[in-house]
């Protein structure tokens, strides 16, 4: 796999291998020590989910300078009514070619965490809920390379009232129309890494900024597809 990463506020070049190169417009100058930086750095990117009867799928997509969406960076498909334990990604939805994935340490234990894989099915980082954090407002565990990254809801009021919203019979069952965000920061300095928003609309959206460049685009692509994939978990 091929990637070729700039410096300072220009394009951001992205070869997923047989299909040519990608050009992902960076917004913002990468920030962090320059030989940490990431494969692959993303500065902004969206998330848009398109529900059907059998899956949720999930299209990640480049954020332009200018705040527009960009070119898409990879799809994901969740199929309903099966394990939650894996999610692939592809270049796009003809789902022709895998470039990464996330997969669950133990699939009976889904409190041991996740891992993400390369194409190749190589570590390229992990993130883990902390249930013990989580029963009033959710908390994540995140890694990549060597940035690790705790992440909380923004918001403590809505953590409550979507705790109490999974309790209702029936409505439980519903999609949650609350708009909820997380945060994320470096452990050992406390600065910003990643953040997670919700947008309202007819179908879920997501707005992601990455504020690190140490934080791979899979692993933050990942993280964010869990977030609402694995969320009642």
């Amino acid at each position: 796999m091929g990637w070729h990463a700039g410096y300072g506020p220009v394009p951001l070049r992205v070869e997923w291998p047989g299909r040519g190169d990608r050009l992902v417009c960076m917004t913002v100058p990468p920030q962090g020590p320059s030989h940490d930086q990431a494969a692959m750095y993303v500065p902004a990117f969206s998330m848009k989910q398109r529900i059907t009867m059998m899956a949720n799928k999930y299209e990640l997509i480049a954020t332009n300078p200018d705040g527009t969406d960009g070119q898409v960076l990879a799809f994901a498909q969740q199929k309903r009514m099966a394990f939650k334990e894996q999610v692939t990604f592809y270049t796009d939805d003809t789902k022709s070619q895998q470039v990464f994935s996330f997969k669950a340490r133990k699939t009976i234990d889904l409190g041991s965490g996740y891992d993400v894989l390369d194409a190749n099915g190589q570590p390229i980082g992990w993130f883990k809920k902390e249930f013990g954090k989580s029963l009033l407002r959710s908390s994540w565990l995140l890694s990549s390379g060597h940035l690790h990254a705790s992440g909380t809801e923004r918001n403590p009021t809505i953590a409550i009232v979507r705790r109490l919203w999974d309790f209702v019979p029936f409505i439980g069952e519903i999609p949650l129309p609350f708009i909820f965000h997380f945060d994320f920061t470096d452990q050992a300095t406390a600065q910003p890494v990643l953040s997670v928003e919700r947008k309202m609309s007819v179908r879920d959206r997501y707005r992601i900024t990455v504020q690190d460049n140490r934080m791979d685009f899979r692993v933050a692509a990942a993280m964010t597809v869990a977030l609402d994939a694995l969320q009642s978990r």
